[in-house]
């Protein structure tokens, strides 16, 4: 398993939206950088994510999981942009906030410190588990 970070603006698609799509999911749509989309093409059923509110927030607010592989990205006709689907698994029970990862030394490389404009990005099985207790998340 492999474990991811969304980025997004919560007044285009917040938390709650994600939550209200149930089961099903959505698409992870809209992504026009290269580097952001390649990352998606790695993404397996499964993986995890966090979801993380930027701009304003900057926190991490939720856990998601890749529930359909890449395929088209249907808000556009150029076949260059994909997506995946995702679905909300659960709350953040405590949102971890930018300051606080860019606190942790343990968190110097991650790539929410590093790239930090990246819609989409990797992290490290250990930084999920820093963060995820960080937040106070068992699952």
């Amino acid at each position: 398993m492999a474990y991811w970070l969304f980025k997004s603006e919560p007044n285009t698609w917040s938390w709650d939206d994600q939550v209200a799509k149930g089961d099903a999911g959505e698409e992870w749509d809209g992504v026009r950088n290269y580097m952001a989309r390649n990352n998606m093409r790695e993404m397996k059923l499964g993986d995890l994510g966090f979801f993380y509110h930027s701009v304003k927030e900057t926190r991490i607010v939720g856990i998601v999981e890749v529930c359909k592989e890449i395929h088209p990205d249907s808000t556009t006709d150029d076949p260059r942009w994909e997506c995946v689907d995702i679905r909300a698994v659960a709350p953040m029970p405590e949102p971890v906030t930018l300051q606080q990862i860019k606190a942790e030394p343990k968190l110097a490389e991650m790539a929410l410190v590093k790239f930090s404009r990246l819609s989409v990005q990797p992290v490290t099985a250990a930084e999920w588990k820093l963060v995820c207790k960080m937040g106070g998340y068992k699952g």
